[in-house]
């Protein structure tokens, strides 16, 4: 009967664990010369005897017991493995690592988050904030299991499943509430205190793109690092902000803030769930991804 370590270790294991050939041959459901011959071929490539014949069974030689004391140390560890893997299938532990800008944690992927830690608590939720291109960095080096951003991407190595639809805005507090209802030129907006986001984020980079592509240059008077600081701002009347519209759907509701309307639409911008190609996903960030659809 020809045995690979593992199996030779294991049949080892047994045998001094129950001190009996035919115990282990039982546990083991081999016949008891197989059992002999796996231990004889441990003892021939070791060169010393592992175990010493009585009248009860077997017993461990000195050189046999420090054997066993590695040996059991690995089967430990195996049982522990497979527990764990257990576990990970059942989504009672592990971890999700999600990649983003603070924006979309908040307004949008927040209820997912909720709903996915109410029903799997062992999972621990890692979320990492960055730009487009940081994100997309974490995520080739294995840093993040999934990012969340605004499309478009355009790389072979990434996997981008379009989610929900996102439309950028012009947003004013009541210090500007003459503005309110008016349908305004690029170049009669460029006269008021315009406020942006200062990071290189891809809402930044549409809309001055959208104002170069008309001859216009958009400077802001401000820049911020956080949505809630355009959001802010714009309610003091420090200027006029760009923002997503889904962002302030609260204060647009309550009319702390207003829509600035342009005559020229603003084009849509749409949020993907970045993956890496070809890479197996973790059971947690497939059960998560599930969710967003």
């Amino acid at each position: 009967m020809s045995m690979n370590n593992f199996e030779l270790y294991k049949v080892f294991y047994w045998a001094a664990k129950s001190g009996s050939l035919t115990k282990a041959a039982k546990t083991l459901f081999l016949t008891q010369p197989s059992v002999s011959h796996a231990i004889k071929q441990l003892e021939d490539s070791f060169g010393v005897a592992l175990f010493s014949r009585n009248s009860k069974g077997v017993s461990l030689t000195p050189e046999g017991a420090t054997l066993y004391s590695y040996i059991e140390q690995s089967h430990i560890l195996i049982g522990l493995a497979e527990e764990k893997m257990a576990e990970l299938k059942k989504l009672e532990s592990g971890e999700l690592r999600i990649g983003g800008s603070d924006s979309l944690f908040k307004h949008f992927l927040l209820p997912y988050l909720e709903a996915f830690h109410d029903e799997y608590p062992g999972i621990k939720l890692q979320l990492i904030h960055g730009t487009t291109p940081e994100i997309i960095t974490f995520l080739k080096e294995g840093r993040i299991d999934l990012g969340v951003v605004r499309m478009p991407i355009v790389d072979p190595q990434l996997e981008v499943r379009e989610s929900i639809q996102l439309q950028d805005c012009f947003v004013a507090g009541s210090r500007y509430a003459e503005l309110k209802g008016e349908l305004l030129s690029m170049e009669q907006l460029l006269e008021y205190p315009i406020i942006l986001f200062s990071r290189n984020s891809r809402a930044r980079k549409a809309v001055t793109d959208l104002f170069h592509n008309y001859g216009f240059n958009l400077k802001p008077g401000i820049e911020v690092g956080s949505v809630d600081l355009l959001i802010e701002l714009a309610r003091k009347g420090l200027g006029i902000s760009f923002i997503t519209r889904e962002f302030v759907s609260r204060e647009l509701e309550e009319g702390s803030l207003f829509e600035v309307k342009l005559d020229v639409k603003m084009p849509p911008a749409q949020v993907g769930i970045m993956t890496l190609r070809n890479i197996p996903l973790t059971r947690a960030a497939s059960e998560f991804l599930g969710r967003i659809g």
